[in-house]
């Protein structure tokens, strides 16, 4: 298996996936045009050094193959009221700390809190500013929900229910025959499959990545489950997802997101997703790279059910209702998201990465990072509490 398409796969890792860099100090400002100094090699993606990280995340597209999501030049605009958030106290059992201190210590590049449609808080680090990219991780796992979403209302899937091999025939006659579209959103396949990094012989390290050589070495799992009933983090299938939305709507997921989504609500900046192969397709779990603005704007197009300024509705009535549902599998993850018990709800990516949205106080609040550890347990938790304090922050 080739490395890069080994590494995409690790870059669309769980959140179970150990820290992978040592606790280093904070990771250093880099001026833009130094970037080129930095850069890491591809096949050491998740070992890169702190200067590699940060001339990295805001430069995949010189490292790994790409593709772009275009804009269309009509902004939605973001008005501003800025206020100081710096003061605000985050904490998180016995451990204490101010917003500032949390944006030097978690080394973030950037953080954008908006409230009922206005920016209240900006702020860049590590040498990035408004225009930088910067790579997502599993953030564009519930960006790939947002467009199942755009295709059950285009027609292109009929039902959720409808079985993953249904749009995925080289997969009959396997376990998947009795998993349907609900239940891979869900990671509720009930399909056997071992996410232990640790673990050499697991099936996240064993398993052959790109396409063609990913089904056959799928559809010789087994069942353990029942479909819909147990909650398991299966990033091959965050692949298969990916593959199941090209297959319904008969294009690439770039374009069709552009087309969906980034032209018609008004996204600032082009983007672009990694690829899984040079010329190949996006990883339904892949890396997509947007300006932190335009992670923002994609909060509130989920905020706002998927409806554009002119009244149409890219998505479903109920779509995001559902998608945040608590599943019979894990009453945290719905499609793709996952589930605070008080209705807000995010799409995480590992280093640090959230788009943050409170429906109830009209939320949504966009973080990117180079921290040190991929995921390491007090890093979300710490992360979740920013998030928190933030909200409440800013609440009427």
């Amino acid at each position: 298996m080739s490395i890069i398409k080994k590494l995409v796969a690790l870059g669309v890792s769980s959140l179970w996936l150990a820290g992978v860099l040592p606790a280093y100090a904070q990771a250093p400002v880099i001026d833009p045009a130094d970037d080129a100094k930095h850069l890491g090699l591809p096949q050491e993606f998740l070992y890169w050094t702190r200067e590699q990280q940060v001339a990295g995340y805001r430069n995949i597209n010189k490292i790994f193959p790409t593709r772009k999501i275009s804009a269309s030049g009509t902004v939605l605009e973001l008005p501003k009221q800025l206020t100081d958030l710096g003061d605000v106290q985050i904490e998180v059992e016995d451990r204490k700390l101010t917003a500032d201190e949390y944006f030097l210590q978690q080394s973030v590049a950037g953080l954008l809190v908006i409230k009922n449609g206005t920016i209240v808080y900006e702020r860049y680090g590590l040498g990035n500013t408004e225009n930088s990219l910067w790579t997502s991780f599993s953030v564009a796992k519930s960006l790939t929900s947002l467009l199942f979403g755009a295709a059950v209302q285009d027609g292109y899937i009929k039902s959720l229910d409808e079985k993953v091999t249904d749009y995925l025939p080289r997969l009959k006659n396997s376990a998947y025959d009795k998993s349907s579209i609900r239940n891979l959103l869900q990671m509720s396949s009930g399909v056997e499959w071992n996410e232990d990094y640790a673990d050499q012989n697991s099936d996240v390290n064993s398993a052959s990545w790109d396409t063609l050589s990913l089904y056959e070495y799928l559809r010789n799992k087994p069942n353990v489950t029942e479909p819909g009933e147990v909650f398991n983090y299966n990033t091959a299938e965050t692949n298969l997802a990916g593959t199941l939305l090209r297959s319904a709507i008969g294009n690439n997921l770039s374009t069709y997101l552009s087309d969906k989504i980034w032209k018609p609500f008004g996204m600032e900046s082009d983007a672009s997703w990694m690829l899984s192969e040079v010329g190949g397709g996006e990883f339904g779990g892949g890396n997509f790279n947007a300006t932190l603005r335009d992670y923002g704007r994609l909060g509130l197009f989920a905020l706002r059910n998927g409806q554009l300024s002119d009244g149409t509705k890219v998505l479903p009535e109920s779509w995001m209702a559902d998608s945040t549902a608590p599943s019979k599998g894990s009453a945290g993850y719905g499609y793709f998201w996952w589930l605070n018990d008080d209705g807000s709800y995010r799409g995480i990516g590992i280093f640090g990465q959230e788009i943050f949205i409170d429906p109830k106080e009209n939320v949504v609040i966009a973080l990117q990072s180079a921290r040190a550890n991929a995921s390491r347990t007090s890093d979300w938790y710490l992360q979740l509490a920013l998030m928190k304090a933030l909200t409440q922050a800013v609440k009427n």
